[in-house]
């Protein structure tokens, strides 16, 4: 069992005022074969433990630790993290222009597996895994994410993840401007991921459209950059009925006391 370990996690991001911490000791474990939801109003620290985990240099980790399998993940660059079993669906998946989506996924598959596939095998299993998400074949000549919508975006997402298959996704609002229709075959993606019984999964989102679709075993709250509380699936409906103002407001209160 593989297994993702946050410890009392400590991130700053630089701003036009000095850095600034963003989160403020988070704890978390997930393991293979579970799916943790995170939610949490806008500012809240979600993306940023997304980003923190995943290495963008954007972000300052100042103390606490996060390991996979015991190994320390924050002493990896990036693509090491990818190769020890991580991935990152991106909130806002970026465009690259002048690099085909072919040629991307098979040189991202290359890297993370140190060996290239095997041609005639992987254009089917590339053409397959586009198809199971209603893209065309075309699109994999076209330039990675450019001049695509934000459901194929997000669709495109879903192909690397099935194909490069890590140990854990963080999802970062993979729902976010999704219509319904492409929303439910994003969540098939991520269930016939998960269903594979031995994958971990970090589903970062505002809203429980989409935990209509993908069944979460825990859910976290996030709050100024901390986890307010943990529970069950019963969890994301209590939030979706009463909101996170209770939490924010005790966020705030602790805050004003602590001053």
């Amino acid at each position: 069992m593989a297994t993702l370990d946050i410890r009392d996690l400590h991130v700053s991001v630089d701003t036009e005022d000095g850095a600034k911490e963003i989160l403020r000791g988070v704890d978390l474990v997930v393991r293979s074969g579970e799916t943790h939801a995170i939610m949490g109003p806008n500012g809240s620290g979600k993306s940023t433990l997304a980003y923190s985990i995943a290495g963008h240099p954007k972000y300052t980790v100042t103390s606490g630790s996060v390991t996979l399998d015991g190994e320390d993940v924050l002493a990896m660059s990036v693509d090491e993290r990818a190769r020890a079993g991580l991935f990152l669906a991106m909130q806002y998946p970026v465009e690259v222009p002048g690099v085909s989506v072919a040629n991307f996924l098979r040189t991202a598959k290359t890297a993370v597996d140190g060996e290239a596939p095997k041609l005639r095998t992987w254009v089917k299993d590339v053409n397959a895994a586009m198809d199971r998400v209603q893209m065309a074949p075309e699109f994999a000549q076209r330039s990675v994410n450019e001049g695509f919508s934000g459901g194929e975006k997000k669709r495109h997402e879903i192909v690397q993840l099935e194909l490069l298959n890590p140990k854990f996704a963080i999802l970062d609002e993979t729902d976010s401007g999704l219509d319904i229709d492409a929303l439910r075959v994003v969540s098939e993606g991520v269930n016939r991921f998960t269903g594979q019984g031995d994958r971990g999964v970090l589903l970062i989102t505002h809203y429980t459209r989409i935990l209509r679709y993908i069944k979460p075993d825990f859910v976290h709250v996030f709050v100024a950059g901390r986890v307010a509380e943990q529970g069950g699936a019963e969890l994301a409906e209590r939030l979706e009925a009463e909101g996170y103002d209770r939490y924010v407001q005790a966020a705030k209160s602790a805050t004003t006391a602590g001053a």
